[in-house]
């Protein structure tokens, strides 16, 4: 009956959102099935006897389970400390991050200096045809677009003057799913950048959807399919009480340290409930200038794009990136069909303690009523 309790307090919280979330967890599986009611659906329920008679049990119990959460909260505590005395701390540090690219994942074979394309002046990249995914199908010149980016490392700082940014694959064990709430958003733009931005950090942060506060599953259930959101299970952590939380750090070296505590308090504030952005871009977003940037990677160089275009990013803070692509004249005659899908690539710092970025398809502030000067079939 506890577990059924649990469950039914979920239904009806979730109902009032007119979403409804039915979570099973147990030491080894946790099972997700999420249902999605429209108006349609609440029309059917009234033909569903079975139906409203569970949702009224549900509603009979939820003062019960209300009374039980207080206990439940030690229990998982205590589950935390028995980890380390179980063996469980060194699968946890081996653990990989939920986006693990690196600037050891750029090829910089190609690159080119920030002059690169001095003296040209940029079309609106945001003008060129579109495929029915949303990438950009592109034509032989230079464009420029400044569009969405979010944070996918806590625990870093954000850009600085003289970072150089390259391209990069997104890699990791959630580099499906946050390359799927990247595309879903450019549909969606009642979803704002700031409830995107925080379900991301739950998400690089290992936050299991079972302990994700509703405003945070919300998004994500209009982000994301009901098969999709099965995606945001494997690999996440539950909080980890501070008893563990030292033994680790004791374990990691230091510039790992700020990133697994980062990860684990915004893991708390996702469970919370009620935490702001400004909450988790605390812990998120470390104050100050990152170190030195590296010389050889100045701010401005640009990458050599796999399908052999050049396309180089300039940050300004994490929320906003300016993307430059140059697409030469012979690349188009021998690779026709070229494309630029934003979320399937991370500007990837060489300045390891700054951000990673994310970037999309979304352009800030375009204006439509210009027109290109170059002829795209």
């Amino acid at each position: 009956m506890p577990c059924l309790n649990f469950y039914c307090l979920l239904m009806v919280r979730s109902l009032i959102a007119v979403r409804a979330t039915v979570i099973r967890s147990n030491l080894h599986r946790t099972y997700i099935i999420f249902i999605k009611f429209s108006f349609t659906n609440l029309l059917l329920m009234k033909k569903n006897k079975h139906l409203i008679i569970t949702l009224f049990a549900c509603l009979f119990c939820v003062m019960t389970a209300q009374a039980q959460f207080g206990g439940l909260g030690k229990k998982l505590l205590d589950k935390g400390s028995d980890m380390v005395s179980g063996g469980s701390l060194s699968k946890i540090l081996k653990q990989p991050q939920a986006i693990s690219t690196s600037f050891k994942d750029v090829d910089k074979t190609g690159s080119k200096p920030p002059s690169f394309m001095e003296g040209k002046t940029p079309e609106p990249l945001y003008l060129l045809p579109k495929t029915a995914e949303g990438a950009y199908k592109l034509c032989a010149g230079y464009y420029e677009m400044t569009n969405k980016s979010y944070c996918l490392h806590a625990g870093t700082r954000g850009p600085s003057t003289g970072d150089g940014y390259m391209l990069a694959p997104v890699i990791g064990p959630k580099r499906d799913v946050v390359i799927l709430i990247l595309k879903h958003a450019e549909k969606l733009p009642d979803v704002n950048q700031r409830s995107i931005q925080v379900l991301l950090w739950a998400i690089i942060a290992r936050t299991r959807f079972v302990d994700m506060g509703n405003d945070i599953k919300l998004t994500a259930t209009k982000l994301l399919s009901t098969n999709e959101l099965l995606m945001l299970e494997g690999g996440a952590l539950g909080v980890l009480p501070a008893s563990v939380m030292d033994k680790a750090k004791g374990q990691l070296p230091a510039a790992a340290q700020s990133i697994f505590e980062a990860e684990n308090n915004i893991r708390r504030l996702a469970a919370s409930g009620n935490a702001s952005y400004e909450d988790m871009e605390k812990y998120a977003m470390l104050a100050g200038l990152a170190p030195q940037p590296d010389p050889e990677v100045p701010s401005g160089i640009w990458s050599l794009h796999p399908d052999g275009y050049y396309i180089r990013f300039v940050p300004h803070g994490y929320q906003r990136t300016t993307v430059q692509i140059y697409v030469p004249q012979e690349l188009i005659s021998t690779k026709p069909g070229l494309i630029y899908d934003g979320p399937n690539g991370i500007a990837c710092p060489a300045n390891v303690g700054a951000q990673r970025l994310a970037q999309t398809n979304e352009p800030l502030n375009p204006d439509y009523t210009k027109k290109l000067k170059v002829v795209c079939n």
